[in-house]
């Protein structure tokens, strides 16, 4: 599993240029993408030597690379950019060559997500650590209620966003409130920005500058210090439970989430319910 550039083509390693100069196979997600990645290198294996591994075939493709191990062959396996099996295709592939009684190898480098964490500040030492979390749901209803779980959740917090929905993560990571937030735009590459700011104010900075919601992003949402930082995040999560459920149960839930009083839930709910 090899590790390849998420920009800077400088940020391949010399394990890794080494031994994809030497399989003889590259599983790869787009073999048309990978080549030219490989030959500007100046790695240029012929067609024999691809293999198409990803979301859509990779339950599939495990056999034929199985075929390829058990014949003595070296198989590299990398995704478009970055880390393999990480919000990429791999884990599958993992699992099938483990499970075969096969070895795999890691080869570490580049990732969105260490890369972001380094500079985010975010980790100190008595921090409880992180969670990766990933893409959250398209859908706006499953969004909101993946939004609620990280307001829950006290530990720092990984995303991924494609450029076309990064607007719709910033409206939803204002219920966070005061909470921090990293985002990286276009990590490692000519553009690359890096900016730490309240939740509440992100969607206001993304839509300041068409180039700011161009790229692939990755965000790191901080640690908060107590278990519900503003009453905007406790109205949120009122809202959402109050969508779903009668009022004494969903101010009950939302005790338990925000370690708010009940009495003073309740009241808030009863507001929020005759503003509609």
């Amino acid at each position: 599993m090899v590790a390849t550039p998420i920009g800077n083509l400088a940020d391949i390693s010399l394990r890794a240029l080494h031994l994809l100069g030497l399989v003889d196979c590259v599983a790869c997600e787009d073999t048309r993408h990978s080549q030219a990645l490989l030959r500007a290198y100046g790695i240029d294996h012929p067609g024999s030597h691809w293999l198409a591994v990803h979301q859509h075939n990779e339950a599939e493709a495990v056999a034929r690379v199985l075929e390829r191990l058990h014949a003595g062959q070296r198989v590299a396996y990398i995704s478009d950019a970055g880390t393999p099996a990480i919000s990429d295709p791999g884990a599958r592939l993992v699992q099938g060559v483990q499970a075969a009684g096969l070895r795999v190898v890691p080869l570490p480098g580049a990732s969105s997500v260490t890369a972001l964490l380094s500079v985010s500040g975010s980790l100190l030492p008595d921090s409880a650590g992180f969670v990766f979390v990933g893409f959250l749901p398209s859908k706006s209803a499953e969004r909101e209620r993946a939004v609620l779980g990280l307001m829950v959740d006290a530990r720092a917090q990984v995303l991924l966003e494609a450029p076309h929905r990064i607007e719709a993560l910033g409206q939803a990571l204002a219920a966070l409130g005061t909470r921090r937030v990293t985002l990286g735009r276009e990590l490692t590459k000519q553009f690359e920005e890096i900016v730490t700011l309240p939740a509440a104010d992100l969607l206001a900075w993304l839509q300041a500058s068409p180039q700011h919601i161009r790229g692939e992003f990755a965000l790191v949402i901080h640690a908060q210090a107590t278990s519900s930082e503003t009453p905007q995040a406790d109205d949120h999560v009122l809202r959402l439970l109050l969508q779903e459920l009668p009022v004494k149960t969903a101010v009950k839930l939302a005790a338990d989430i925000t370690g708010q009083s009940r009495n003073a839930l309740y009241e808030r709910a009863l507001m929020l319910k005759k503003e509609g």
